[in-house]
């Protein structure tokens, strides 16, 4: 009985991480070496704070979970110790925030990430973080928007008040003239 209850409990927490790693659009593998549980928990805490998940889970579990999923690739990087780190909505946030998290601290390191469809090595991840950000990036395209009918307007109103200035510098000819 005890075997089938701890066999429901995997499938369970199987389905759980299938549905994480499905539901994150930025997924990082980092390896941890000689830390301790408070290290770990701290970095638990910084991530669950920005809104991102943790978890250190059996290779295995990892495994089964990815199967099937376009994250599958990432099954050849399940070795050794493991902590998933699942991004929120914003990916990019995610990795800023994981970047920082992991500043000064030698024994986490990013073994692996997937991101947009592509297996990261621990540079691709960093460079992720790199990107402009989602608020960033939607200015930007208002100002683009909006720049097209700006100019429009300019070349629209040029045309009226070039030839007002010239019916002045007339009007002024004429009038220094008599």
């Amino acid at each position: 009985m005890a075997n089938q209850a701890s066999l429901a409990e995997k499938a369970q927490m199987v389905d759980e991480l299938r549905e994480r790693f499905i539901a994150s659009p930025l997924v990082v593998l980092a390896d941890f070496k000689g830390i301790t549980v408070k290290e770990i928990d701290k970095l638990r805490r910084g991530c669950e704070a920005g809104g991102v998940g943790f978890k250190v889970v059996k290779n295995s579990l990892c495994y089964r979970a990815v199967q099937g999923t376009e994250k599958e690739a990432l099954a050849d990087h399940f070795r050794g110790n493991i902590g998933v780190i699942f991004s929120s909505a914003d990916p990019i946030a995610t990795a800023r925030l994981l970047k920082e998290q992991l500043k000064g601290n030698d024994k986490i390191t990013v073994k692996a990430g997937f991101f947009e469809g592509d297996v990261l090595n621990a540079k691709g991840v960093a460079d992720v973080a790199e990107l402009p950000g989602r608020e960033e990036l939607l200015s930007k395209l208002l100002a683009t928007i909006q720049a097209g009918p700006q100019q429009l307007v300019g070349v629209i109103q040029g045309a009226p008040r070039d030839l007002l200035f010239l019916l002045n510098n007339l009007s002024s000819k004429l009038e220094g003239g008599e």
